[in-house]
């Protein structure tokens, strides 16, 4: 049967202030996630991680609309329910004010009735963006402080890259409130290209730097990393993480298998001929 042929990379840096890098992330066709984990001390590295191994158990099958929602919810839950209990056991043994958290944003590569679709879904400030026909468009809503005053016309959008409170979310795995995610839908022509960040990208790098670098660079491996780089360049305050993905069309072979991704890349470094 034809398949839809799907070429991804990722890449992550800690930044430049960062001790740790609390962002975590995953490619497991057909589910992508990146997590960006909050508390610092408090392990929000751990949280990130968790939300990674629940949704890598959802890779290597088909899902149709509803069951992506459903798996991706529950996968959400598993994830909250693990948190909770982690920062519970550290309050129990001594730390009153511990408190473990993290954002997300994951894709899942659907078939429906009409046709392959994308489904995304975030919590937090997390973000997924779709680049075709040279045109970026920002698909997932921040829920966080500033996007709640630009909703209001309090602030600008300009306003809100520097505003102090920038980084505070209002949405989040590892808080006392139910997992309550935002889910879009997008079609699937070929030659769109998705990107999946932390804001340790999104927040460094304007949306004319993002399109430039989507749109000057093929291979997704390395729009991936060029964007974490270039994040770093600009001042790297946080950890920064992306994703990359392109639909590249129908193929009657198995989709960007992983011998295959592994040959391509030890071409393009001089390895093979």
């Amino acid at each position: 049967m034809n398949q839809l042929e799907v070429h991804h990379g990722a890449a992550t840096d800690v930044g430049l202030v960062r001790e740790v890098n609390e962002d975590s992330h995953l490619s497991a066709p057909p589910v992508w996630v990146v997590a960006d984990g909050m508390g610092g001390h408090d392990g929000g590295d751990v949280a990130s991680r968790m939300v990674v191994e629940e949704f890598s158990a959802l890779g290597e099958r088909e899902y149709d609309p509803a069951g992506a929602t459903a798996a991706v919810t529950a996968a959400l839950s598993r994830a909250q329910d693990r948190i909770a209990a982690y920062s519970a056991e550290h309050r129990a043994a001594g730390q009153p004010h511990f408190h473990s958290g993290t954002t997300a944003v994951i894709a899942v590569l659907v078939r429906a009735s009409h046709g392959p679709q994308w489904l995304l879904a975030n919590l937090g400030d997390s973000r997924a963006y779709r680049f075709f026909d040279g045109t970026l468009t920002q698909v997932s809503v921040d829920h966080s402080v500033v996007q709640e005053l630009v909703d209001a016309g309090s602030i600008t959008p300009e306003d809100a890259a520097v505003h102090p409170d920038r980084n505070v979310v209002t949405r989040a795995l590892g808080g006392g409130t139910p997992v309550d995610p935002d889910f879009f839908h997008l079609t699937v022509p070929a030659g769109m290209r998705l990107l999946l960040c932390s804001d340790g990208v999104s927040g460094m790098l304007d949306a004319d730097q993002i399109a430039s670098v989507l749109g000057e660079t093929p291979d997704p491996r390395d729009a991936a990393e060029r964007l974490v780089l270039a994040a770093v360049a600009e001042g790297g305050r946080d950890n920064a993480t992306a994703i990359v993905i392109d639909v590249v069309g129908w193929s009657d072979e198995n989709p960007y298998d992983s011998e295959r991704q592994r040959a391509s890349l030890e071409q393009k470094l001089g390895v093979l001929p």
